[in-house]
């Protein structure tokens, strides 16, 4: 491994280490909130722990808050915007505003993840991914990529779909794929601060998707 690949992993896991610090310290009132109106609307715990599968195909355990009734997962993992009943009230929400997906900032910190990287998938879609694809299984995954910005509607698109499994499969993840690959290409601290730019504005709802 050359210095200076050992240099920009390591400059890249300490900005994460003290950036997920600091929003976990400033978030932690917002997220105590949030946790009394998830336990208040639906039984079950604060906290969903999903199977995800990051870097050299290890699977860990991601953090989100709960958005959706318990057990929802055994009726299919994809979910499709407002047509999905298994959402809670304060689940669409915190989806609506991402703040769902807060708690990964614990994942960053336990090293399972990166604050910019390609978004882990359940295992029951990497199964689909050619060999090319699995690429952007060697580099940790991450709470917010490029491929999230430009497919931050991804629920209402698969809610339009007559057959949204085979929507995702076949449209949406080869694509978000693409987009990812090209990351890890020309992934470095400065593509980082940009991919972090464009997600504060995007959920502002300000749609400055990059062509890069």
């Amino acid at each position: 491994m050359c210095l200076k690949l050992i240099k920009n992993i390591l400059i890249k896991r300490i900005f994460d280490i003290i950036l997920s610090l600091i929003v976990l310290i400033l978030f932690f009132p917002i997220g105590l909130i949030l946790s009394i109106f998830i336990i208040l609307e639906s039984k079950g715990g604060v906290f969903f722990i999903q199977k995800r599968v990051g870097k050299n195909e290890r699977e860990f355990g991601m953090f989100k808050f709960r958005s959706m009734k318990i057990n929802s997962e055994e009726k299919g993992q994809l979910t499709i915007g407002e047509k999905d009943k298994r959402i809670t009230k304060i689940g669409f929400f915190i989806r609506k505003y991402k703040l769902d997906e807060f708690p990964q900032f614990i994942n960053v910190l336990k090293g399972d993840m990166s604050i910019v990287g390609p978004r882990p998938e359940v295992k029951k879609y990497t199964q689909y991914y050619n060999e090319e694809q699995k690429k952007v299984l060697s580099v940790k995954p991450g709470i917010t990529d490029l491929a999230s910005i430009q497919y931050y509607d991804e629920n209402a698109l698969l809610g339009k779909s007559n057959n949204p499994e085979q929507t995702y499969i076949e449209e949406i993840m080869p694509n978000k794929i693409k987009i990812n690959l090209k990351y890890c290409e020309n992934a470095n601290i400065l593509t980082d601060f940009k991919v972090l730019t464009l997600t504060f504005f995007r959920i502002l709802g300000l749609k400055l998707i990059s062509k890069n």
